[in-house]
Parts: structure tokens; sequence; C-alpha cells
């Protein structure tokens, strides 16, 4: 339901990755990786291995240690002339989801960036956290809260400096600025709905942080959004997002599915659990497709947003039924400034580290390396040109 039928040129999308379509010129599939410091088949160890192809140690105590993600290492080099070296989202707060697994601590399941073996780096579920993170910097924090209570934009406190600048722009440049500042508005007020919609009707969803959109969608949605908007301003350049925790027992009303996430992933073979497994991932992919298409509509330079990106979408287990961490789920989408020849599929014919592909993506974002953690080379075939 996942793997294209044919290698090379993407044809016919596969069916949870339908949703793709419009943008699969700018999407790589990549078939037969796998993470075998993942083992030996926990949740924690699955999201703990996804970024850093590392080994976590057994511990439920503090004395936790990893491995630098693949996002930090890029961050180090390319994240040092921005506001935010880098950007940690996810889905869920950390104080609702407690649950350990296994033996393994709580922070190797809710953290997917270390900056080193023993610094996870915590992720931020809240839209308006992350709002006042990217632009959040006038005025005092008293004020500011004033003026939120107001349901004042954050904007109005840069009127002057923004008036100043436009005064420096040409009409073309001043265009795209005015574009941008009404796109961080039409955002801000979302967040404000949202805020003002939970007050009104809280709702008892330990998954889910109160003064976020009720539903799954309108959050994640939201959280793409500002990453469009941390982007195009170059707030950051490197992102990670968590958009669906491992051991998670949201449901899906939205689409029908009101079987909670996990127990569902241990199937057992039933097609009907199937199913409603490949709707839910289905689900998730739309939500990516549309934040790609807006990375496409999004001017960069001499082309757009996502022609300046890389995207690495998947999990860190394959059959979540058994807790394998082979032939997984992955894809990339963007253009690596004109490097990557997307619109493929490729396929390994044997099990291929995950860290081979974590190598290459840092090798193209300017960060040159010998080995990431097991990697035993590189997956060049991203970057060649599709023979026919």
């Amino acid at each position: 339901r996942w793997t294209p039928r044919s290698d090379g040129k993407l044809e016919q999308l596969a069916p949870i990755l339908s949703s793709l379509e419009p943008v699969k010129d700018h999407v790589t599939v990549i078939t037969n990786l796998e993470l075998q410091n993942a083992y030996p088949g926990t949740h924690a160890t699955s999201n703990a291995a996804f970024l850093s192809a590392a080994k976590a140690r057994l511990t439920e105590s503090s004395d936790y240690y990893l491995g630098t993600t693949v996002d930090q290492i890029a961050a180090q080099q390319i994240g040092r002339q921005t506001q935010l070296p880098s950007l940690e989202l996810a889905m869920d707060l950390l104080q609702t989801v407690g649950q350990c697994d296994n033996g393994y601590a709580c922070v190797y399941q809710n953290n997917l960036s270390w900056s080193s073996p023993t610094t996870p780096l915590p992720a931020e579920a809240h839209p308006r956290i992350v709002f006042e993170s990217l632009f959040g910097e006038g005025g005092s924090m008293a004020d500011r809260r004033a003026a939120l209570r107001q349901r004042a934009s954050l904007l109005d406190w840069f009127n002057e400096d923004i008036a100043r600048l436009n005064g420096q722009l040409g009409p073309g440049d001043r265009a795209r600025v005015s574009q941008y500042l009404e796109t961080v508005r039409e955002v801000e007020r979302r967040i404000q709905k949202a805020e003002a919609d939970t007050a009104n009707n809280p709702l008892p969803d330990l998954d889910r942080p109160v003064g976020v959109p009720a539903a799954y969608a309108d959050h994640a949605r939201l959280m793409f959004d500002l990453q469009v908007l941390a982007l195009q301003g170059d707030v950051t350049r490197v992102i990670t997002f968590q958009l669906a925790r491992e051991t998670s027992n949201r449901t899906y009303p939205e689409i029908g599915v009101s079987d909670p996430h996990h127990p569902l992933s241990h199937h057992g073979n039933d097609p009907e659990k199937i199913a409603r497994m490949a709707k839910i991932n289905q689900f998730h992919v739309s939500l990516f497709a549309e934040f790609v298409a807006k990375l496409k509509a999004t001017p960069e330079g001499n082309g757009t947003l996502l022609d300046h990106s890389l995207y690495l979408y998947g999990s860190g287990m394959g059959n979540p039924n058994v807790h394998d961490h082979n032939n997984l789920p992955i894809l990339v989408a963007g253009g690596a400034a004109g490097g990557m020849k997307a619109g493929r599929h490729i396929r390994f014919d044997k099990p291929t580290p995950l860290a081979n592909l974590h190598l290459t993506l840092l090798d193209k974002v300017g960060v040159r390396l010998d080995f990431f953690a097991d990697s035993r080379g590189k997956v060049d075939e991203l970057f060649e040109p599709l023979s026919v």
C-alpha cells in the first residue's frame, strides 16, 4: 500500500502515497532501508534511531545515551546564521505523554532531535508558542501577553520597522514582503481562533494540548504553515516534526477511524484493521502533500522553497505488527537547489542502512562526513539523472 509497483520513474503511486500525485516529480520513494540499531524492536528505540541511526542505552533513568541526530549535525553547519539554529515540533506535549517503553526512558520516545548523545531537544506542539518563538520578540513579555489577551497581532509591534523597511525596497520586493506579512497575520488569526474555540469548548483529550484546533488535521496544518513561514523568513533552516508519536492512542474520527492508533497497528494481519491503518497513513501523507504543495507555491530566489529544500518523511518501524525495522517507509521531497533528481522510486537489492541516506542528505547541505552512525556508503542514486 506504500511501495510503488515499478522502479525508476514514479508512474503510479501506491494508495497511501496517492495524495502526492500533484507533486510526485519532486518526490523520491526509497525502498529497502533498515535501522539495525533500532532493535530489539521497541517504539522507544524506533523513534530514537530514526534520525540518529544509533542504539539507545537501555535505561529508565537520567543516564540515557543515544547519538547526535542528523538534523542537529546539519544545524551546526547551516544554522549558525539564522535566528533559530533549528526548530523542533510535534503534535503532542511532553506533559501528556508519560508512558515509557520496555525499560527505555521516555526521553527516547518523546524526542526526535538530539544535539549530543546526552542532550535531547524537546519539541513544541503549541502553535502559539511556536509563533512567538518565530515572531514574538517585540515589546516586554508583559506587554506581549496583554496584547494577546486583547487579540492584538504581534506584528503591530513592528509597524515602524516594517514601514522603514518598505521605504528601502523596490515595488516588487515590497509586494513580496506585504504578501509574507499577510500570511503571518492569517496564521496568527487561526491560532487566535483555535485558542478561543478551545477555551469555550474544552475537550478531555490528553494527546492534544489546550489552545490548539480540536481537529488533528487543523492542528497539523497550522504546524506545517508555521514551518513554511519559518523557512520563508529564514528564521531557521533545519526543522523536525513528529507528526505522529510512537504508541499514540489518538483516534481519527475525521477520517472515520475510531480505533486508537497504537492498538490498531498490532493488527494481527486482520484485513479490516490493516485497511484502517492504511487509512491513517494515507491521511498523514495527505497532510504532508499539502505542505509540499505550499513549498512549491512559495517563491524563493530563482525558484521555489521546495526547489531549495530537502525533506525526509518516514518512520523507524517497517511492520508495526511485529516491531521490525526493515523495509522502512521512506521518501525524500525537494530539490536541494537543483541537486536532487526526484520523481523516482529507488529500490535497493538488499537491506541498506538508513544512515546511508542521512549521510547523503548531509553531504547535499554542505556537511562533509566520511560516515554517519552505521553507514556503509551513500545513496548516490538520489542525485543521479534518471535513465529512461
